[in-house]
């Protein structure tokens, strides 16, 4: 059985029409094995704890997945396509991460979680499927940060100040949740 935390984090997802609607989205035409990642995850928790009634919107969905035989972008944007087809108004962002290694100037991953550690803040390294109708988490790294709602660079991003922080800035999270805790690099 999952700790306390993840059994809330995944209870909370589960009572999120609209988002399980997109993870059955995800699951039935999207590629095999692929998870919604970062925000998706993040800012429901973040609502929640600051007692928002309606979601924030999204800029993007975040869609993952690991292919090591198909290493071209053309073909995420065709599962782009296909995603779109099913739910036009939906930003969908789908990646390999087998690929994204290329793209960072890091050695190859080997899996989503281990791409998933190399990405900005601890908070964002969080995803959710659907397997059949059960969710699964994949939190690589825990989800304590969420909860605890700090943002704080990830060891990879700790080499990468001043990406970090434009990203941080760029974001500007505390306008919409001010009670996050912002650690600094």
């Amino acid at each position: 059985m999952p700790p306390p935390g993840e059994r809330k984090l995944l209870a909370l997802i589960a009572g999120q029409p609209e988002r399980m609607h997109l993870l059955r989205v995800v699951r039935d035409h999207g590629p095999a094995g692929a998870w919604i990642a970062a925000g998706f995850v993040r800012n429901a928790v973040w609502d929640a704890l600051h007692g928002y009634g309606e979601p924030t919107p999204l800029s993007d969905i975040d869609v993952l997945y690991f292919s090591a035989d198909c290493l071209e972008p053309e073909a995420d944007y065709a599962w782009e396509r296909r995603l779109l087809g099913v739910c036009t108004d939906v930003p969908w962002s789908v990646r390999n991460q087998a690929r994204m290694h290329l793209r960072n100037g890091d050695s190859p991953y080997r899996d989503c979680a281990d791409a998933m550690i190399h990405w900005p803040e601890v908070c964002t390294v969080v995803a959710v499927r659907l397997s059949d109708e059960s969710l699964q988490l994949l939190a690589p790294l825990g989800i304590d940060d969420i909860w605890e709602l700090r943002v704080r660079p990830t060891e990879h991003f700790r080499g990468k100040p001043d990406i970090y922080r434009a990203r941080l800035a760029a974001k500007n999270w505390p306008a919409r949740w001010p009670k996050l805790r912002i650690e600094p690099l």
